[in-house]
């Protein structure tokens, strides 16, 4: 068997945490993007308020992962951050935008009144842009990104694919189910039947979406679909599927049932394997389909001064972020405002 370098053992390293710090946003923001897309659907004034309060005071610190993410994207591997972003500067540009007007309608619809209609409206569209933006990115890096002497070579228009608009709109529905799963948490009453009824026919979105991405991501991609369908791979990779199938089947039992924590930790679940899914099939590729994780990697060095600046940042992101939730973890039935 090769012997691991120790330029390979930091590669992995930062393949981790730049790994981790995407799926914490994925997770964390996740869900509070998929409340700012149910909020004009809520049955009154009354119950979107409830709905902001429930991240009040989270909300801004979910996009710190968002944060470390680019960073260590652009210090642990420059290149896949050099082509990734001329690729995507139109859905990014609109990621970015949406998310500070969505900050900016989140801090002043609870000061406006006669204009709060315009700040909800802001704040809907704002969560809406921001997801299907993410979404788009996420089919197009999917796709392939075509690179030529370690430069993105195509249009700026790239991102523009059916497959691309599909994941945005499939993760638009997603983030709702993690939204709705979220309130029936937090909240009672009413609301929280409004959002157990949401939650059923968006699993039901959500299912058949990450069905119909995992059918056609193998015919974007040759690789991708011998990665799959082929012996013994087939058979150790099996799990993923069947495991994903009985996460499904307990989402299921579990808004059936009224159960309250159980449905955000499974949808969150859900969302975990789809991510694994993901890696799988796109490995060791870090900008498929030709450019690896070891071929996009930063010098040694780089990586170990970085390194020591994220052994602390990290726990500290990880503490905030623990506290915040325990501290808010009851219910919120009032409307108390956000200040």
């Amino acid at each position: 068997m090769q012997e691991i370098s120790e330029g390979s053992l930091l590669t992995l390293t930062w393949v981790a945490i730049v790994g981790f710090a995407v799926f914490m946003y994925v997770l964390m923001d996740g869900f509070d993007l998929g409340i700012g897309i149910l909020y004009p659907f809520a049955p009154t004034e009354e119950d979107r308020d409830t709905m902001m309060n429930t991240v009040a005071p989270v909300w801004d610190f979910n996009e710190t992962w968002l944060v470390l993410g680019g960073a260590g994207l652009f210090a642990a591997f420059p290149i896949a951050y050099a082509v990734v972003l001329p690729a995507m500067y139109i859905p990014l540009m609109v990621m970015l935008i949406a998310l500070i007007f969505r900050g900016v309608a989140f801090e002043f619809r609870f000061k406006a009144q006669a204009g709060r209609h315009w700040w909800n409206r802001s704040f809907f569209l704002g969560s809406l842009l921001a997801t299907f933006a993410q979404g788009v990115v996420l089919g197009s890096f999917i796709q392939g990104i075509p690179v030529e002497n370690r430069q993105f070579v195509g249009g700026m228009l790239h991102w523009f694919s059916p497959f691309a608009l599909f994941c945005g709109a499939m993760l638009v529905v997603g983030y709702a189910l993690l939204g709705a799963t979220w309130l029936i948490w937090r909240t009672i009453g009413p609301l929280q039947d409004w959002c157990y009824r949401m939650a059923r026919g968006l699993m039901l979105v959500v299912l058949a979406g990450v069905a119909a991405v995992s059918l056609w991501t193998p015919f974007l991609l040759p690789e991708i679909a011998a990665r799959w369908f082929s012996m013994p791979n087939m058979i150790l990779l099996s799990p993923v599927p069947i495991v994903t199938a009985i996460l499904a089947f307990a989402l299921w039992r579990a808004i059936d049932n009224g159960r309250e924590v159980a449905p955000f930790v499974l949808s969150m679940a859900l969302f975990g394997l789809s991510y694994l899914g993901l890696a799988i099939s796109l490995w060791p590729h870090l900008i498929p389909p030709d450019v690896t994780v070891w071929e996009a990697a930063s010098p040694p060095e780089t990586q170990v001064f970085l390194l020591v600046g994220m052994t602390f940042l990290i726990p500290s992101i990880l503490g905030y972020t623990i506290y915040s939730y325990w501290v808010f973890r009851g219910k919120v039935t009032g409307s108390f405002g956000y200040h």
